[in-house]
């Protein structure tokens, strides 16, 4: 489990899990989902368009400073574990993310 300190994730609640990318099972169509991309545009999140919840996102690619100390790419999902229901997330390891202290840098056209 990773919780990020970002402004956003922080005020969101996240609580992510990642998972590879053709283990996400979607109940929904993706016509049905709105997308949004911001900081460094490698990032997709998917909200749902009525309410706003956002269950899933693909992670962001990591910045050059992030690769250079050994950072992977991920292909796959952050899936928001509050959003499934049973799941006991304070018996959870949680790894905290440092989002708040990442600078990114807008894309280059």
């Amino acid at each position: 489990m990773r919780s990020c300190d970002c402004s956003i994730c922080r005020r969101r609640g996240a609580l992510n899990f990642r998972v590879p990318g053709e283990t996400l099972r979607l109940l929904t169509f993706w016509e049905a989902l709105s997308e949004y991309r911001w900081g460094s545009r490698t990032a997709r999140e998917f909200f749902c368009p009525r309410c706003g919840v956002l269950p899933f996102r693909r992670p962001s690619d990591p910045t050059p400073d992030e690769r250079a100390k050994g950072a992977q790419p991920f292909d796959g999902w952050a899936v928001n574990v509050r959003f499934l229901e049973g799941l006991d997330i304070d018996a959870l390891p949680v790894r905290l993310i440092r989002g708040s202290e990442l600078r990114i840098r807008p894309p280059e056209d």
